[in-house]
């Protein structure tokens, strides 16, 4: 059973920043991508970063520039770096990663159950 929790939400100000983290915890024989999104109310699902498992990093454009991804792969955490927060960025964020859970399973995508960032303005 692969696990992915969330912390780091919170209220914050415009112009702020938070920092989100991820661990995924139970069957990793393998992690491979690992995404943060995020969902505001009434909006569809959207991709805000991603970060593969050799650490290449893309960014939705609506981020790039403020937030940054990263991950330990000893820890097996993946971690979102918010700043210059805006309150166009207030959803529910969302981990995600592709694991194979053994070396007889296909990887499969889980979802954590997601954190709330709300950003004042």
């Amino acid at each position: 059973q692969v696990q992915l929790v969330e912390s780091g939400g919170g209220l914050v100000q415009a112009g702020g920043s938070l920092r989100l983290s991820c661990g995924v915890s139970g069957s990793t024989f393998v992690i491979n991508t690992m995404l943060w999104y995020r969902q505001a109310p009434g909006n569809q699902r959207e991709l805000v970063a991603g970060i593969s498992s050799s650490g290449s990093t893309n960014y939705a454009d609506s981020v790039k520039g403020r937030f940054t991804i990263s991950r330990d792969n000893a820890k097996n955490t993946v971690s979102l770096q918010m700043n210059s927060l805006k309150p166009e960025d207030t959803a529910v964020y969302y981990c995600n990663a592709e694991v194979q859970a053994s070396v007889l399973s296909p990887a499969r995508s889980y979802w954590g159950q997601g954190t709330q960032v709300t950003v004042s303005s």
